[in-house]
Formats: structure tokens, sequence, C-alpha cells
């Protein structure tokens, strides 16, 4: 049986009481650009329902975020050229699912420890913007424009 918390910082910014930079959302996930990125362009898909763990997801809810995933993934190589994207759901920051997706160009740039706590709040805007227009032009209905 899964464990569903009834809030978290997820649901509250889900639910707009948290401002994000949303480049995606449908009746069953969002996506958004992390506050605190490993790299350019990480984003977060993160289901609407606050279950605790990947493995309690159904496999269509598991399916789908990664769906999502590889439409951000395709859009951050086609707008930012790294070496690969890496996606990693690590689940102990935040007692609800979350699937980070992150150009990479190394391992190293997968360690939380090197977050960008502070990046510039106009390249995020544009980063977002650019991002889910690549969504959109790729077809994705969920794009937030």
């Amino acid at each position: 049986m899964p464990t569903i918390f009834p809030r978290t910082i997820f649901t509250r910014i889900i639910d707009g009481e948290i401002p994000a930079r949303f480049v995606y959302s449908d009746s069953d996930c969002v996506a958004f650009l992390d506050v605190r990125p490993l790299a350019r362009g990480h984003c977060l898909v993160v289901p609407r329902d606050a279950i605790d763990q990947w493995t309690d997801l159904s496999p269509r809810q598991a399916a789908h975020l990664t769906e999502v995933a590889h439409g951000i993934g395709n859009a951050q190589k086609t707008l930012l050229g790294p070496m690969r994207i890496g996606l990693m759901i690590a689940g102990f920051e935040v007692p609800h699912v979350h699937v980070h997706v992150v150009p990479i160009n190394s391992m190293a740039d997968l360690d939380f420890s090197r977050a960008d706590t502070s990046p510039d709040p106009e390249d995020l805007d544009r980063l977002r913007a650019q991002i889910a227009q690549e969504l959109a032009d790729a077809g994705h209905e969920g794009a937030v424009r």
C-alpha cells in the first residue's frame, strides 16, 4: 500500500501556493524547473498524487512520468546541447515522488552538493519558456506556454 502524504512542498507548488516555473502540466503530473538546479535546465517531473516512493506508483503512473521526462530531456538536448540527459529518482529530499531530468556532461553533474543555490531568475524564466516551447513544438499537449 503506497504512503500518500496530504501536503508536501510539491503539493503546495501544484496548488499554486508556492510559485514555480512550470514547463508541463496535465491531469496526472506537472514538470517545473528546479529552484536548486544541478545544471541549467534541470527539471522535476512530479505526479499530482503525493506518493512517497516511486515503487508505489502504478505501472501506468510510472510510465507516464517517464514519458513526460523523455519529452523534457529531448527539449533539453535541443536547447542546451549536453553530452547526456541524466534521469534520477532519489526520493530523500521530499516525501513525494519526483523525477530529476538533468542535462549533464559528466557524472559529477548529478552531485546534489554542487547544486546552484542562487540561479539567475531571468535565466530560469528564459529556460522555462524555451523548454515549454520545445515541448509544444514536439506535440506535447501538456506544454505550459
